[in-house]
């Protein structure tokens, strides 16, 4: 078994489809969410308010900043199914191309890095989530079964020498460090 998926373990009685390819030359895998998921807009609370505070050049508290920030962060959406691959490859996440145009939707750092030692971690089993924001103006409710992203297997090069840094992976998602 060279690299596919695997619905993780607390969902197998959900019914999930494994990511697939929807047409022959796809190169990415296309995922689905594995529950129904609320997802915020980023246009609620006070970000509104540290958007007109700061047009309007006007006194903007830590407070006010810290409140709206809060609705700014993505939110992390469940597919209840994890990937295996070889050593020297990873599954890049990246948007579906139609995701911003349905739902206003985007990845907040454009793609997500899914590496080969974090299938079947302790902390989650490797479960994957694809990090999404809402930048439309209403909240929209994803479903489940919905496509909510694609991945794409991918091999990778490592420089010469040994990265002394380099751990064992002791946990899932952001376990390497913020």
């Amino acid at each position: 078994m060279k690299r596919g998926f695997e619905v993780v373990s607390k969902d197998k009685e959900q019914a999930l489809n494994l990511p697939y390819r929807s047409t022959t030359n796809a190169a990415g895998y296309d995922f689905e969410a594995s529950k129904d998921f609320v997802l915020p807009s980023i246009w609620k609370a006070n970000f509104l308010k540290v958007i007109w505070l700061l047009h309007h050049n006007k006194i903007v508290t830590e407070a006010d900043l810290v409140s709206g920030s809060k609705d700014l962060k993505p939110f992390l959406v469940p597919t209840g199914i994890k990937a295996y691959m070889q050593n020297d490859e990873y599954l890049l996440l990246a948007n579906r191309s139609s995701s911003p145009l349905k739902w206003n939707v985007i990845l907040p750092n454009g793609v997500g890095i899914i590496d080969a030692d974090y299938y079947n971690n302790e902390s989650n089993e490797g479960e994957i989530y694809f990090q999404l924001i809402n930048m439309g103006l209403r909240d929209i409710t994803i479903k489940k079964g919905e496509r909510i992203g694609q991945g794409i297997f991918m091999p990778y090069l490592q420089a010469d020498g040994k990265d002394e840094r380099a751990q064992v992976r002791k946990g899932g998602f952001g376990s390497s460090g913020m």
